[in-house]
């Protein structure tokens, strides 16, 4: 078997393929402010940092609406 064949095999049997596809359309300027942020903190996958940028997110805000048995208000006292 080849080297290649053994690494991929453990590492797709583990990890979903990604088979689903979004596009973000940015202006000059909004895409320059990116590129700065990756060139700044030494970022060479883009397409990473955006999914896990997304992602946690959009977690945070799903954990911040999370419902609970009492409001804000009725806990605080």
């Amino acid at each position: 078997m080849k080297r290649r064949d053994i690494t991929r095999g453990k590492f797709a049997a583990e990890k979903a393929k990604r088979q689903q596809r979004i596009v973000c359309l940015m202006s000059d300027d909004e895409m320059k402010i990116v590129d700065r942020y990756l060139e700044r903190y030494k970022i060479t996958n883009k397409s990473r940092w955006f999914r896990e940028t997304i992602l946690a997110f959009i977690h945070k805000n799903m954990e911040d609406d999370y419902p609970t048995l009492f409001g804000e208000h009725d806990m605080r006292r």
